[in-house]
């Protein structure tokens, strides 16, 4: 599918999905319990994903008609070994957190997913895993999918970079609290996206489990059980859904934007309302409602550090472009192991469309006061969020903007340009 924009405005009122981070969370959180009921998932191609590999360890889940809720019979601590490969298909959350939960089952299996996904870096899981007792390959001896991953694993101490993905963790803490002697991760560099982490914990204790940071990097017990309380979890609205139209609302909204579902959580995405805010944006923030209000202002470019929030980094580019003066995006070499290299595919992509931009390993510069956006036809790179900032980025730019393969959108914001026409957005597809 490919989708036009063209340079108008928005206005009006306008839900994100709910967080992509805490549905796959929740969903496998639920698969190490016995049941439990989410409400409120985010259903779309990669928590599906999850969802099929709590089937494959023995579990079964099931959608509501409405997609409102998720009901999950787990497999109680103990997967099975799959029937048959995991296909994770180009969710790379879901590789790293179920190729955890393959470390305790009693045999082999297999994980694998799309060229993207089988792309990238998965050896500091997999060496974590061998230091805990269990098989952990990669076929091609590369670091990367397809993986065969043996267990069971008693749990224990691993030591792994931090650097790479926060994501790594996450898959441990989660696995080792139904191990039999628990799991302690030491960090050998500092965690990056350490948010995503506290996200992790969030939803752990929950779901009633115990898990900590120790100074040298995490710890959880062992032999404990997945139950949430009265057997249901509420998943919170998606900061990062919510960038792309807080994005939309500072360049493009002179009579204002409000964004529904904006309720307080541990997401370090949140930070966008402050970078926002940093760079001039009339922007408030109503956090007992759950509601941010911004309107189209004149923005100042600023340096951000995306150590913490790495899918930030390509809403910050587009705003960096349409801003005043010269935005550095900082600490961003990790944002090039995502479904994309991000870095370089955002530098890319707004040079076609008139902007200065200088990209260095771990930084990116846009120069903003030296740019005039315009319309181009630009390719998705299969990576929703390229997309979806791309888009925000043609409401302000002279002419047309085409995204090809937009269609993958629906990775972590099904309907998106549906939500974008609705605020009045000149959007054909």
């Amino acid at each position: 599918m490919d989708v036009t924009i063209t340079a108008s405005t928005v206005t009006g009122r306008a839900r994100a999905p709910p967080s992509k981070s805490y549905t796959h969370r929740a969903i496998l959180a639920a698969g190490y319990g016995e049941a439990a009921t989410v409400n409120d998932p985010l259903v779309s191609a990669d928590t599906r994903a999850t969802a099929r590999a709590v089937d494959a360890y023995g579990g079964a889940t099931d959608f509501a008609d409405d997609e409102t809720t998720l009901t999950v019979e787990g497999f109680d601590g103990r997967p099975d070994v799959p029937a048959d490969v995991i296909d994770c298909a180009n969710s790379g959350t879901t590789m790293r957190l179920t190729t955890a939960t393959a470390a305790l089952a009693d045999g082999v299996t297999v994980l694998t997913g799309d060229s993207s996904l089988r792309s990238r870096p998965q050896g500091p899981l997999l060496d974590a895993i061998e230091q805990l007792g269990g098989r952990a390959e990669s076929t091609r001896a590369n670091g990367q999918a397809p993986l065969v991953v043996g267990g069971p694993v008693d749990g224990g101490t691993a030591s792994i970079p931090g650097d790479v993905s926060s994501q790594f963790v996450t898959a441990l803490l989660m696995a080792g609290a139904v191990s039999d002697d628990g799991v302690t991760v030491e960090l050998e560099t500092e965690l990056k996206s350490a948010p995503y982490v506290d996200i992790t914990l969030e939803v752990l204790a929950a779901f009633g489990v115990d898990a900590s940071e120790t100074g040298a990097g995490y710890h959880v017990e062992g032999g404990q059980s997945y139950a949430p309380a009265g057997g249901e979890y509420d998943v919170p609205g998606d900061f990062s859904s919510m960038s792309y139209l807080l994005a939309a609302g500072a360049l493009a909204a002179p009579d204002g934007l409000v964004v529904e579902g904006a309720r307080p959580s541990a997401q370090g995405d949140a930070a966008i309302v402050d970078i926002l805010e940093r760079m001039g944006a009339d922007i408030d923030w109503d956090r007992d409602a759950g509601e941010i209000t911004v309107t189209e202002s004149a923005l100042t470019g600023v340096e951000v550090s995306v150590a913490d929030t790495p899918d930030l980094l390509p809403t910050i580019a587009v705003l960096g472009a349409a801003a005043g003066g010269k935005t550095t995006i900082t600490n961003c070499e990790h944002v090039r192991y995502k479904e994309t290299d991000r870095v370089s595919v955002m530098a890319d992509s707004l040079t076609e469309m008139g902007a200065t931009v200088v990209e260095e390993q771990d930084r990116l510069t846009v120069r903003g006061e030296d740019t005039d956006l315009r319309g181009a036809t630009l390719p998705g790179r299969d990576d929703h969020r390229i997309i979806m900032s791309l888009a925000v980025a043609g409401l302000v730019a002279d002419g047309e903007t085409t995204i090809t393969e937009a269609e993958d959108v629906d990775v972590s914001f099904p309907g998106f340009f549906d939500v974008l026409a609705g605020l009045g957005a000149n959007v054909s597809q």
